[in-house]
Formats: C-alpha cells, sequence, structure tokens
C-alpha cells in the first residue's frame, strides 16, 4: 500500500493531530492554506529551491567513510553531509522554506524556539535574508551550554529570549514560543524547527526537509548503482531523521534506524529515550509519545546534546514506530562522546552531539554487516557549536 501520510486531519495512524487553543484553529486553518497553495505554486518551489541551491548550499555532499569503512571491516560506510548546510546543519532547510512561506503570507514577525540553537541560527538567518523581524526562545540552561550560538543569533539581528522556567530547556523554550503565538496571531509565523507540533506543522517541516533523502537516493545509486543497506539517524523531535527517511519508506529492503538519547541510561531518570520510555500522550498540540508521569505531568528530558533533549517525538516518527517500519534505539551520552572522538580521528569531521547517536549505532550494527553490504549515516549538524561540552568530558 501506497504511504501517504499525514490525512486531511493530520494524523499519521494514530498519532498527529491539532490540539491547540481555539484562538488558534483559525491561524492553522490559515497556514495551512497558504502552505498548500505555496507548495502547488510554481514561483513558490523555484524560489524555495533556488535559495537551497545558491544559499543553503545544496545538494550537499555523500561522503565515502574509507577510514571509518576500515576501521570496522565490514560495510561500506557513507556521510550524507548535512554539516556542510550554510549554518552548520540541517536546520536551515525548513527555514529558508518556514520563512519563505511565512513572506508570502505577509506576517511581519517570526518567533522560534530552539535548544541546542542550530534551529534558532537558522531562523534568524533566514530573517536576516528577508529582512523580518526575529525573535528566539531558548531555555536558559541551553543558553549557557549553547553560547556560541546565542551570540551567532544575536549577531544576525534576532532577539534571543531566555526561558527560565520548568527544566530551562526545549520543552520550555517551545510553551514560551506558544505563549507568544497564543497571544499575536495575527502578525505573527511560529517557526517550529522540528517536525512536532499541530497540523500542519509535521507534514511541512518533513517536506521542507525531504531533499535530504532525495539527494541521498540519487548520489547512492550514482556512486554505488543502487539502495543502501541501512540508514542511520538521529532522533529528537526528528526532523533531520523523516526528511533522510521520507523518500525511502516504500523500499521495504532498505532497513531505517533512528538513535534517540537515553542520557544517564533509560532507567536512570535522566533520559531522552521518549520511545523507549514513553507512553502516549499530548505535547506542544499533537499526539505522540512522550516522558510522563502517573499524574500526566510531562517529565524533564536529559541528554549531553541540547537538540535530542526534548520529552516528546514527532507523530509520524511515533506511527513509524507503531508500525514497526523504523526501528529505534537508545544511545547513552558516553557512547555519544565515544563516537564524537571516533568520527574526528578517523575522518576530520567533527560531529554534532546530536549526530554522533547515530554514528554509535555504528558498534552495534557493524559486526552484523557484510562487506557487500551499504550504510549510510545522516551527518545532520558539525560539532563547532559542541567544543564546550566535548572539551568538557573529553
Amino acid at each position: 500500500m501506497k504511504y501517504d501520510l499525514p490525512t486531511k486531519t493530520g494524523y499519521f495512524g494514530k498519532f498527529g493531530g491539532k490540539f491547540v487553543p481555539e484562538i488558534l484553529i483559525p491561524v492553522l486553518e490559515e497556514l495551512e492554506e497558504a502552505y498548500e497553495q505555496a507548495w502547488q505554486d510554481e514561483a513558490f518551489q523555484a524560489e524555495f529551491k533556488s535559495l537551497l541551491k545558491e544559499y543553503v548550499g545544496r545538494p550537499t555532499e555523500l561522503t565515502f567513510a574509507n577510514r571509518l569503512t576500515e576501521y570496522y571491516g565490514k560495510a561500506k560506510i557513507y556521510l550524507k553531509r548535512e554539516d556542510l548546510c550554510h549554518t552548520g546543519a540541517h536546520k536551515i532547510n525548513n527555514a529558508v522554506g518556514q520563512v519563505l512561506l511565512a513572506r508570502c503570507m505577509n506576517k511581519e514577525r517570526i518567533i522560534a524556539e530552539t535548544g541546542a540553537g542550530q534551529h534558532g541560527v537558522a531562523t534568524a538567518t533566514a530573517c536576516a535574508k528577508f529582512g523580518i523581524k526575529c525573535i528566539v526562545y531558548m531555555g536558559a540552561e541551553d543558553i549557557e551550554r549553547q553560547k556560541l550560538n546565542v551570540d551567532r543569533m544575536q549577531l544576525l539581528g534576532a532577539e534571543v529570549r531566555s526561558v527560565e522556567s520548568g527544566s530551562k530547556t526545549l520543552k520550555d523554550a517551545t510553551n514560551e514560543a506558544i505563549r507568544d503565538w497564543v497571544t499575536n496571531p495575527e502578525d505573527t509565523f511560529y517557526v517550529i524547527g522540528s517536525v512536532v507540533g499541530p497540523h500542519p506543522y509535521p507534514m511541512m517541516v518533513r517536506n521542507f526537509h525531504r531533499v535530504i533523502g532525495m539527494e541521498t537516493r540519487d548520489q547512492i545509486h550514482e556512486a554505488e548503482g543502487r539502495n543502501p543497506d541501512y540508514l542511520l539517524a538521529c532522533v529528537g523531535g526528528g526532523s533531520n531523521a523523516i526528511g533522510f527517511y521520507h523518500p525511502f519508506i516504500e523500499d521495504k529492503d532498505i532497513k531505517m534506524i533512528g538513535l534517540e538519547a537515553s542520557g544517564h541510561g533509560i532507567d536512570s531518570g535522566k533520559t531522552a529515550a521518549t520511545l523507549s520510555r514513553g507512553t502516549h500522550g499530548v505535547l506542544h498540540g499533537s499526539l505522540s509519545f512522550l516522558l510522563h508521569n502517573e499524574e500526566g505531568q510531562v517529565q524533564p528530558a536529559h541528554s549531553i546534546s541540547a537538540g535530542l533533549d526534548y520529552p516528546g517525538i514527532g507523530p509520524e516518527h511515533a506511527h513509524l514506530f507503531d508500525i514497526k517500519r523504523v526501528q529505534y534505539y537508545p544511545i547513552d551520552d558516553k557512547q555519544a562522546l565515544a563516537a564524537v572522538k571516533l568520527l574526528s580521528e578517523k575522518e576530520g569531521i567533527i560531529p554534532a552531539l546530536e549526530t554522533a547517536h547515530a554514528l554509535a549505532y555504528l558498534d552495534t550494527l557493524m559486526p552484523k554487516t557484510s562487506s557487500d553490504e551499504i550504510v549510510i549515516v545522516n551527518c545532520s549538524g558539525r560539532g563547532d557549536k559542541d567544543m564546550g561540552t566535548i572539551s568538557k568530558y573529553i
């Protein structure tokens, strides 16, 4: 059966939907209508593709990791190099698309949330390019561990608002951004940074990122003449992974694996392993898996990676997990740090701590592979932003 989700009501199987205050229903309906018109508009598509090529720097390379391949002595390993995008991560694909849409809708003010800061930097960059006011909400803890990205956002002209409530991380930054949106629905466009939130955001963000998987398919066919056997990507909210996976979902011979952050361990109480430890619930406008207690209160998530430090996951990932199309496994902080060191020494590429969670799974996967198989890891971002944390632990 053809994979054609979400439904018109915004559901991926049993997950998704539009759980928002009544004041936002017409705002979301306006957004959905504007997006559908723009996505079918040749002029919008032409400008979006031109920006991806001339500004973002697409297509990004598919790099054969020869020394990493030699180290494991099994399947060939390729890296999809989203770290080579302008601003240093995949986030710019979606930011450019949404800010372009905001301009089409004549919105005068952009708000965004950010964890690791890469989405905030990408949104601030796109707003500077288009000359639109930008406000970014960021948890106080993330501001401290991602100071470089805070400085970058401010240099780009964005206002960074520190969030002091709750765990002072991505969840709380999202809460504050939604409060702002509810207060200023007429002139404000909320650029959500992952495949989370109410419909149409999970679909819209996915589609702006599908270019990752589409390029990967063309590049691996050019390099090897066939599909890969495995696709690996880190998953927090899940934007890099879903953009990478989506063009391959109907290729049943390809095994797709998502790696979530288990922090100090899935049973430690300090984890962000939503699919390993979470249950069904509503967070930030959609039904998915999330970490919460018996009273239904959302629990603080923990990961050494600010970009994966989120207690939920996108509804499409929840569906792919539910139907067993994608396998998801936890990776802890120590495994991620070891993967940073390994890729840096073997390939001269310093990955983001988010990306390192996907790379860490190679230790488990590679012994099971053979030399005639192909593994592609989505290198979702570079590690410059994480050097303070990496230096502290390594």
